[in-house]
Order: structure tokens, then sequence, then C-alpha cells
């Protein structure tokens, strides 16, 4: 016998509850909306660039959704979209995530992550009717730190440009909760992986695509960071969760990690989506990425503790349904 649903995930509680996501052509937003369009809800997804080949747009569900063109700076946009489709829930997910494009030109990044969140709050905050919004922060905004794993009242110590503006969008979301009482709560996730991320340059769709045409493996560090992997439809209970839980009081305004709290070293992700993929492992080490933190960790037992998540997938499954993904999609170029 199927078991029920966890509350946070049964349709008679999102069944035609008014969302919108922003990022919905990232690979989190993308999963996000279609497990939202699965339970009922009426999506309204904020498009920024058209992207045709990206996970939402190949899924049935995500032609399904309202779409709203336009930037996340833009404030009468934010303000003339959560009013006009009556928003109830938000879930922010739009970032520029990619480490050397922050480094390498910072004020996109600032733009988008910073002023990007504060406009989104600002409307949220004027907005009638919203009951809950979750943003997305990241463990990189903890920065450096030999006191691991984190947990959610470690300081927030990013340094580089994008820890650091992901240290500006936890800060804004908790002033906002903190000052004008929003409803709003803070998800900080680790690295986030699952078919339909088409930035080649992270580990693991560029390693995948790599295996794939039988091309060289390469690993932009030295292969020895440690990092948090979590698969997208982890993450996406996790949002669930989380935006569910914003219906008690006591829960406005808190930060959440969300992790399967089994980190593993950069070469040794990629040595094994080479085994996986039956390809000898033999990198090239680029060893450029001088400035990233060295070690990461999280730990999860608040949000299991308060909202009963955990995560689903061991890393080997969700590697073989990435695998999966991928291998579909390069197919089909």
């Amino acid at each position: 016998m199927t078991p029920p649903p966890l509350a946070f995930e049964a349709p008679t509680y999102w069944r035609n509850r008014n969302v919108f996501v922003t990022g919905c052509t990232g690979v989190l937003g993308s999963w996000l909306v279609i497990r939202l369009v699965e339970l009922g809800a009426n999506v309204v997804g904020l498009v920024r660039d058209e992207v045709p080949r990206s996970n939402l747009w190949r899924h049935q569900d995500g032609r399904r959704i309202t779409i709203v063109r336009g930037s996340l700076t833009d404030y009468e946009l934010m303000l003339r979209s959560l009013n006009e489709y009556e928003i109830d829930t938000i879930f922010h997910t739009a970032a520029q995530t990619i480490v050397p494009i922050a480094n390498n030109s910072p004020l996109s990044t600032f733009d988008s992550n910073i002023r990007g969140t504060w406009m989104l709050l600002e409307a949220a905050r004027v907005t009638a009717g919203v009951r809950a919004s979750v943003v997305a922060s990241s463990d990189k905004a903890y920065g450096e730190s030999e006191d691991l794993p984190y947990r959610e009242d470690h300081r927030l110590e990013g340094r580089t440009p994008y820890d650091v503006s992901k240290v500006c969008t936890d800060l804004l979301a908790q002033t906002y909760y903190g000052h004008y009482r929003l409803p709003v709560a803070i998800v900080r996730c680790g690295n986030i992986y699952g078919g339909g991320d088409l930035n080649w340059n992270r580990l693991i769709p560029g390693t995948i695509r790599a295996c794939h045409f039988g091309d060289l493996v390469r690993i932009r560090s030295d292969g020895s960071p440690v990092r948090d992997y979590i698969y997208v439809r982890d993450v996406v209970s996790a949002y669930l969760a989380i935006a569910w839980g914003l219906d008690r009081p006591d829960l406005h305004g808190q930060a959440f990690n969300v992790s399967n709290e089994a980190p593993m070293a950069v070469r040794e992700v990629a040595e094994r989506i080479c085994v996986r993929m039956g390809r000898p492992f033999e990198p090239e080490i680029l060893d450029q990425a001088h400035t990233e933190i060295a070690e990461q960790a999280l730990d999860s037992r608040k949000i299991r503790g308060l909202l009963g998540w955990s995560g689903r997938w061991s890393f080997d499954q969700a590697l073989d349904e990435t695998i999966v993904w991928y291998r579909e999609f390069l197919a089909s170029a």
C-alpha cells in the first residue's frame, strides 16, 4: 500500500493555491514548478530570459503555468504580479549562481541577487494576501569555518562576491521579518544537482556531458574541496515543507539548512559519475579555484525536527536519475 503523502506535499493543501516562483527556468525553480502543478497549485512563473531547452519547457507541466516576463529588479512588475494574480505563496529561487561569473562580473550578481531580493520582498510586504515567502540563501553565506557542520545559528561570514550576495539575500529576508513581520523563511542548501542544470561549468552536469561524448573530464579545483550535494527533488520537498510550516507564526523569520549530511570531495563525485557511465577516470585537474571554501557541511536537524522533512534519495539513486535525464537531453541536441 502506498503511504499517504506528508502534510506538506498533500494535494489538499496546495490545490488552487496561487503561487509565484522566481527563477523557474533554473534547475530548482523548474522542478519546483513541475511539482506544484502536479499538486494542483496555480503557478505564476517569472521568466527573464527565454531558455528554450530548459527543463521547464521540456516538461509538459511546465507549459501549464502563467508566465510573467521581466526582471526581478523591476519593482512595479513584482507589485503588479503579486496583486493581479492574488499570490498566496512566493518561492524566490532566482539568482546568479555561478561563482566564477560572480568573481569576474560582481555587479550583475549583486544586482540580481541583492537588489532583486529587496524588490520582491518589498512588493510582498505591501501586497495583501501573501502568507508565505520562501527565500533561497546558500551554505556559501556561512563562509569558511573550522566549526562544521554549520548550524543555523552560525554567523554569516561569506567574503567572496557570490558568498556576500547570499549573505545579503539572507539578511534582507531576516530584516523583512524582524522589522515588518513579513512571513518569510530562508533556505540554506549545499550544491543542488539534478536534470535541468545547463550550466556546464558545474561539476556534475559538466562531468556527465564529458562522459557522454567521451571527452576529457575537467575539474576546476584541485579535486579536494568537500561539499554537500543534494538532489533537486529532495530540495523541492524541503521548500514545500518550509512554505507549509509558515502557517505557524513561530517559524516566521527562521532559517533552515537542507542537507542529506553526507558531504563528499569534488574528486570523489567526478569519479563516481565516470564509474556509473562506464568511463575511465582520468581527469584534467585545472586547480583554478583558489578563492573557494575548502570544506562545507550542513546540519539539518532543525528541519527534520520541526517540519518532518528528510531526504528520500541516496546519492547513487539520484545520480542514476540525473544521468538518465542528461543522456536523453544530449541525445536530442
